[in-house]
């Protein structure tokens, strides 16, 4: 049996690893680590089918400043992996979008890691990807929530403090 010590080493190898891989790609493409969670918040946005992400909505996923989240969105559009066009419903608004040849640049990079995953799943049954599924939604959830809670305990310590955002 596997405690619950296990799976949180085991995830956090797993977190480990995937930003070292992460890493590199931002290494190639002169990317700050920053403007990767952007972009995949952007590209989720998309993959989700969703409403397109606006500036607003994505300074507030990472909770970042206006400004801030402007500069992100400088360096990912000077670089070609991101677009800011205006929304074709609500000309006021402004949305994010991902290139086709940035998603190709992508693609190729991740390829490879998307075929290892395939082949070290192969071994695993639905049932068991289903279960698998599952358990990281729910370590998903989870961490979203932890960290909502500490975000509010934090601005609510700055707030007694007097410390600004």
């Amino acid at each position: 049996m596997v405690d619950n010590a296990a799976l949180v080493r085991l995830l956090r190898q797993l977190i480990v690893e995937s930003d070292h891989f992460v890493s590199l790609f931002g290494e190639v493409q002169g990317m700050h680590r920053t403007d990767l969670n952007a972009l995949a918040l952007i590209m989720d946005a998309k993959w989700r089918g969703g409403e397109p992400l606006t500036p607003g909505r994505l300074a507030e996923a990472m909770h970042l400043s206006a400004s801030a989240t402007t500069s992100v969105l400088d360096r990912l559009e000077s670089s070609g992996h991101v677009v800011r066009t205006r929304s074709t419903r609500d000309r006021r608004k402004v949305e994010l979008r991902v290139p086709d040849q940035a998603l190709s640049l992508g693609r190729r990079f991740f390829t490879p890691l998307d075929g290892a995953f395939g082949e070290a799943w192969a071994g695993f049954s639905d049932a068991e990807k289903a279960t698998i599924a599952r358990f990281l939604a729910a370590s998903i959830e989870a961490t979203v929530a932890v960290r909502g809670e500490f975000a509010a305990f934090r601005k609510s310590a700055d707030a007694r403090q007097g410390t600004p955002d």
